[in-house]
């Protein structure tokens, strides 16, 4: 009952500070307040950005590896000439790998080349890319067909004119129409619609934009690409190895390096002349950037800090020296030093608070205007709301612990006198 009377009369203490000193508490908690803003706002710019990169790579998943030309954990432009003289992922590797891999589940080609018009009666669009891939890739993608059907192993097999499209593609095209069965004009022939993806939606993270997409089997894309060619040209090419259950992606990586080398004729002494890359990769290198920008957030918001405990720390005094008279009356009437120092304590952590979460409810309304102006969320999460209160407490102990232990020490008849 002590500590929670202690606690009640401390708030009210702080409270009244506020209030009767509006322009002195407003000025010494506008440090809280921009020191918690800069933490908070950068803090959770970064992980919504973070948030948004990573669920639009983990379309990739976490437990495939993608063989390519280009490797994810560097620059490009490092060693660009180098990866350009890369043979690009062939069906030769495909259809080994397929044969000689003990560890992997599946195993899948994809195919991905540029814009490609489509046209139905009147309707024309442009811009879209195809995608031929074999069978496995729908599984490993966890590609999902809203409308109609997927393609058939036959269809897979033969190099059917079929085609599943994107969402955007086919209300584009059709619009009121419904598109399945109807029959298209790509690459100079027509392609019977048997499907449609479901959407997506606006995201500009999105590394494989499904809605813009013309998916067909990779047979009948041999049809009209070239895809025998190993070199890098428009048509850029991939391979997609999935882990059966259990197995660690690391010991798939070692088992598909050495395959791939021996299909591939590589002496000893040579290099790999292609990259097995994976999600995590990416994400290490995200990890490192957001951190960086992470860091810069907290300097800034520590010295921001830094001038509001200066301020509240003045405040505290000021409230020591005004009271002084009051705590030599309670020490003569037997309160003990740590309530004394408590009292104190709990004030300047209140005052603190109040002014986090000023900063708090700023980052928010800020967040919330600029998720208007971009094509993604962005968002205060709890975490983040935990590290400002959490902050704003420990300001408040830092600010509050020196003239507390000043307030504690006073002699009660000389206290009384002043």
């Amino acid at each position: 009952m002590i500590y929670l009377k202690v606690f009640y009369e401390s708030t009210i203490l702080a409270l009244n500070e506020l209030w009767s000193n509006k322009l002195r508490t407003f000025l010494s908690l506008l440090g809280i307040c921009i020191g918690i803003f800069c933490i908070i706002s950068v803090q959770s710019a970064v992980d919504s950005l973070s948030d948004n990169i990573k669920d639009g790579l983990g379309e990739f998943g976490s437990d495939v590896l993608i063989v390519d030309v280009w490797p994810w954990s560097e620059d490009p432009g490092d060693n660009y000439w180098k990866y350009l003289k890369r043979p690009s992922p062939s069906e030769n590797d495909y259809e080994l790998l397929s044969d000689r891999l003990k560890l992997a589940d599946e195993l899948a080609f994809a195919l991905y080349t540029g814009s490609k018009g489509v046209k139905y009666k009147s309707n024309s669009v442009e811009g879209t890319f195809v995608l031929g891939t074999t069978p496995s890739y729908e599984s490993i993608q966890n590609m999902e067909v809203v409308k109609g059907r997927s393609f058939t192993q036959g269809e897979y097999r033969t190099g059917a004119n079929k085609v599943v499209l994107g969402n955007t593609v086919a209300n584009e095209l059709f619009q009121n129409e419904d598109p399945i069965n109807k029959n298209i004009k790509f690459y100079g022939s027509k392609f019977q619609v048997i499907g449609v993806l479901k959407e997506e939606g606006e995201n500009m993270f999105n590394f494989l934009d499904y809605d813009e997409a013309t998916w067909i089997p990779f047979n009948t894309s041999k049809k009209y690409i070239n895809t025998k060619n190993t070199n890098r040209d428009a048509a850029g090419k991939m391979l997609y190895i999935q882990a059966k259950e259990g197995v660690e992606l690391d010991a798939l990586k070692d088992e598909v390096v050495g395959k791939l080398r021996s299909i591939r004729k590589l002496k000893p002494a040579e290099e790999d002349n292609f990259s097995v890359n994976d999600i995590s990769m990416l994400n290490e290198v995200l990890d490192s950037v957001f951190g960086v920008m992470n860091l810069a957030g907290y300097i800034i918001g520590f010295f921001a800090l830094l001038v509001g405990v200066f301020s509240v720390a003045n405040i505290m005094f000021v409230s020591v020296k005004e009271r002084t008279n009051i705590i030599g009356v309670k020490k003569a009437l037997g309160a003990k030093r740590f309530i004394i120092l408590l009292e104190f304590l709990i004030e300047s952590i209140i005052l603190c608070v109040i002014g986090g979460i000023i900063g708090i409810l700023l980052v928010m309304l800020v967040l919330k205007v600029i998720s208007t102006f971009l094509p993604f969320d962005m968002w205060l999460s709890f975490n983040n709301l935990v590290i400002g209160v959490v902050a704003s407490v420990i300001v408040g102990i830092i600010a509050g612990v020196i003239p507390a232990f000043q307030a504690a020490r006073l002699d009660p008849v000389v206290a009384i006198r002043a």
